[in-house]
């Protein structure tokens, strides 16, 4: 049995969740999220407790089984509490304006400015020039937008310069020696 697939997920209040054939709506103060459940995986809800069952003891089912009951768990918090990851830029000059909820432009040594426009559900935040707060309910688009923006302009290994993950250590290298 898996270690992570038999934990029960916790419903809070003001939390719906259905499961109509394999697909799994959950809804809440954030949102509504649904996902398919994948092929002998199924989920039993009892009251306020949610449980992942697996159908054999093959490998595939043992390896959806624990990936299933996080991907569950995680649209769970996501329509209660939501997901955040924060970025941090560093350079003279790099800094970044909300353009609206959605919309953010960023300064970040090119020629022009860059404006980055969020997906459905996901809003930004900048409550410094150099912070950017990425907030919405589902945690694989906040991490795929999170790693967009960072994309556009990687720390580099000789001055630090460029958006990193807060908290990110990035490698220094030496810069020329001289004679």
């Amino acid at each position: 049995m898996s270690r992570i697939g038999r934990n029960p997920i916790t419903v809070p209040a003001g939390v719906n969740v259905s499961v109509a054939e394999s697909v799994v709506t959950v809804s809440g103060p954030n949102g509504t999220m649904s996902r398919t459940l994948p092929e002998g995986i199924t989920l039993a809800h009892e009251g306020d407790v949610l449980t992942i069952e697996r159908a054999s003891e093959e490998t595939r089912h043992k390896a959806l089984h624990g990936l299933t009951r996080t991907l569950v768990a995680n649209m769970v918090t996501g329509v209660t509490t939501g997901w955040t990851k924060e970025l941090e830029i560093i350079g003279v000059g790099y800094r970044a304006a909300a353009a609206g909820a959605d919309a953010i432009d960023l300064a970040l040594g090119f020629s022009h400015p860059v404006k980055f426009t969020a997906p459905q559900g996901v809003t930004f935040e900048v409550p410094t020039p150099t912070r950017v707060i990425v907030k919405g309910a589902d945690k694989e688009v906040v991490g795929q937008v999170a790693a967009s923006i960072r994309k556009l302009r990687k720390p580099e290994p000789y001055k630090g310069k460029g958006v990193r993950y807060l908290g990110e250590r990035v490698l220094r290298k030496a810069g020329k020696a001289a004679k």
